[in-house]
């Protein structure tokens, strides 16, 4: 057990597994004064690093790498041949030769196993940084408190700034919402400063407000099933069009200017308690999948967010998951592609 384990548990964190942190205090949506803080266990980060490191990560994922300077960190993804997601997420240059790849925990083995294959034409590493520590800040206050608090500007969205041996990162949402990856003693100090103005809560807050934020993570029971766009990854700024070949691009760019995505990310609820399991068929009136279930949160109100890859063809209402019916709510964003170029000149 790790000192940074150690320490939530010491300050009233209970692991209900490797992904799952909750505390007695569970908010689903601060105050304007409150700020919350969860340690983000389904994260992880995995670093790519060595003389050829640009070189390789250019061929193998959608974000353009020269975008990727340590001010603009850029969401991204990595395909098969036939363009479908292997993993989505976060890339951060920490100096020259080494980046950090931030992505869902579940899928750290599985992309280094896949990218590792390729590696051994290039000068790089790929080592998982167990040692590191992913922690959430989410409200109105979150960018004065880390400045108050750990001497420290906060980024805008898609942007980098250097703490100490690690990073802060923030993502979208409709509150302030920053991403902290620090070598573990760093984050336990971190913690302690920040817990004095911050209520510590559980990771599934920070999962519902992915979810209103309209961004899904992919999980290794979803891996291989969707391109891109099926995630409206480039409404998000996570694929350039612009750059050269990369794996699976062919496909996706394909599929981009020939108008042929046909499943999208769809926002919505329903009424109770139990949250579907990722994969779960969204079901329509005549009992024909229409979609499934990427990711689900309790809203702390009696009812469950959800996001979903559905079909963009009509379909007969009601839709339901596991028997419930759904009720669809707007993105925050229309699905329009949007340049990581342009996100990496305007400062997010």
């Amino acid at each position: 057990m790790s000192d940074w384990t150690v320490h939530l548990q010491q300050h009233g964190a209970r692991f209900v597994d490797d992904r799952h942190v909750e505390f007695d205090t569970q908010e689903s949506a601060p105050s304007a004064e409150q700020s919350l803080l969860s340690p983000l266990t389904h994260f992880a980060v995995l670093e790519i690093a060595g003389a050829d490191a640009e070189r390789f990560l250019q061929g193998q994922t959608s974000a353009q790498l020269k975008l990727a300077d340590g001010n603009f960190a850029a969401p991204t993804s990595f395909c098969t041949a036939k363009g479908r997601m292997l993993a989505n997420g976060q890339l951060m240059r920490i100096d020259e030769v080494r980046f950090w790849l931030l992505l869902d925990e579940s899928l750290l083995e599985p992309l280094r196993s896949h990218l590792a294959k390729f590696a051994v034409f290039y000068k790089v590493e790929l080592t998982p940084r167990d040692d590191l520590a992913v922690l959430g800040l989410i409200g109105h206050q979150v960018p004065a408190l880390v400045e108050r608090r750990l001497d420290a500007l906060a980024p805008t969205t898609w942007q980098q700034v250097a703490l100490g041996g690690g990073v802060v990162l923030r993502h979208p949402g409709a509150l302030p919402r920053l991403v902290l990856c620090l070598p573990q003693d760093e984050a336990i100090g971190a913690w302690q400063n920040l817990a004095n103005e911050a209520v510590s809560t559980g990771n599934a807050v920070w999962r519902l407000h992915d979810i209103r934020a309209g961004l899904a993570w992919l999980e290794v029971s979803l891996q291989d099933s969707y391109l891109p766009q099926m995630f409206n990854w480039e409404a998000l700024g996570g694929i350039s069009f612009k750059k050269g070949c990369y794996t699976g691009q062919e496909v996706v760019a394909r599929a981009h200017f020939r108008g042929q995505v046909k499943k999208r990310l769809a926002r919505g609820r329903f009424t109770g308690s139990v949250l579907p399991e990722s994969g779960s068929a969204i079901v329509d009136a005549d009992g024909k999948s229409r979609g499934d279930l990427v990711v689900a949160a309790s809203d702390g109100e009696g009812r469950v967010e959800i996001l979903a890859v559905m079909t963009t063809r009509d379909v007969s209402e009601p839709l339901t998951v596991d028997g419930q019916p759904l009720e669809w709510l707007d993105l925050p964003y229309p699905i329009e592609r949007v340049d990581p170029e342009m996100l990496a000149t305007s400062g997010g």
